[in-house]
């Protein structure tokens, strides 16, 4: 692979490097700009969209300015990190983004000019996800001859980021409160799905860093308790919520004939039973990712404490090939 750098943030500094994070520009401000210029009166889930797409357009430029100016040598050794892991994260989003727009924003907007805008809205977001999945392999494959680890290479650093991005679609689908403030069991599902989300973000920045030596406890300790109380959470939010949403007797509606904005044939969004169900599906699939990073960092707390390893060596050992 031809580069100009010795440095772990090598594929940075290529020709290509820079194309894939000047197409990341371009399509995550044409998405943006697109969508904002279509002025809609809806509110929800292509707020989301503004959002996601306007998050990434802005972390990508403070990398390149970063990288480009070489202001990361003032940062922590650790700043290759940031950028491999942002590139997942955004390929995510922007994947996830493109797949919901074209099945729950695009079908339902009526032929004309604000259409044509979000299908065009939705190809680029699209090219976007390309552009950061670009980076993502490149990176990682750059890295992979000189053994350097990165949280993200972890099968628990991936899984880490896979309950975050699950939350993250759950978050688009409940923006519309009415789904949940007349609840408190709702309300609380809510709190559930925040905190865990927090928690998520709070490992994967530990992750990130490697601060292992500022923790009370051992860090692959502290994961296994906070993963263990994120799933009692998910566990609640499973039971609470398809309990309140779909139960009659407890105020839900069991039909989705019955949710008066599925019956409305000019509705011009997903209508509420919907969202509730595919919240409901999100909490499952989340909460089996939730179980599955348990087993895995049960694993990697036991294979620590018969080798005692060093926690570099540990990292190391389940580095994702």
């Amino acid at each position: 692979m031809p580069s100009t750098s010795s440095s772990p943030g090598l594929c940075s500094w290529t020709i290509m490097g820079c194309s894939v994070r000047l197409l990341q520009l371009l399509s995550t401000g044409v998405a943006s700009s697109l969508v904002a210029s279509v002025g809609t009166q809806r509110v929800g889930v292509d707020n989301w969209f503004m959002f996601f797409w306007c998050f990434c357009y802005i972390v990508t430029l403070l990398i390149i300015i970063v990288e480009y100016s070489k202001l990361r040598f003032h940062f922590s050794s650790h700043w290759y990190n940031f950028p491999i892991n942002y590139a997942c994260y955004a390929a995510l989003f922007c994947f996830s983004t493109t797949i919901i727009s074209a099945t729950t924003y695009v079908p339902f907007l009526p032929q004309g000019p604000s259409r044509n805008h979000a299908i065009t809205a939705t190809a680029f977001s699209c090219i976007a996800a390309v552009a950061y999945g670009t980076e993502f392999v490149w990176t990682w494959v750059g890295h992979r001859p000189r053994r350097i680890i990165t949280y993200v290479h972890t099968v628990h650093g991936l899984l880490k980021l896979l309950e975050n991005f699950v939350a993250c679609i759950i978050f688009a689908f409940i923006s519309n409160t009415s789904l949940y403030q007349h609840q408190p069991a709702l309300v609380w599902c809510m709190a559930v799905y925040s905190t865990c989300f927090i928690l998520g973000t709070l490992a994967i920045l530990l992750g990130l860093v490697y601060c292992d030596n500022w923790l009370p406890i051992r860090f692959p300790v502290s994961q296994l308790g906070l993963t263990l109380f994120s799933i009692l959470l998910y566990i609640s939010a499973l039971v609470l919520w398809p309990l309140y949403q779909f139960n009659e007797d407890l105020g839900g509606q069991s039909q989705r004939s019955s949710d008066m904005t599925c019956r409305d044939e000019f509705t011009t969004y997903v209508c509420n039973w919907d969202q509730r169900l595919a919240v409901a599906v999100l909490t499952a699939i989340n909460l089996l990712l939730y179980v599955a990073d348990l087993v895995i960092a049960s694993c990697l707390v036991s294979d620590r404490l018969h080798t005692r390893a060093p926690d570099f060596l540990y990292l190391w050992s389940y580095y994702v090939v």
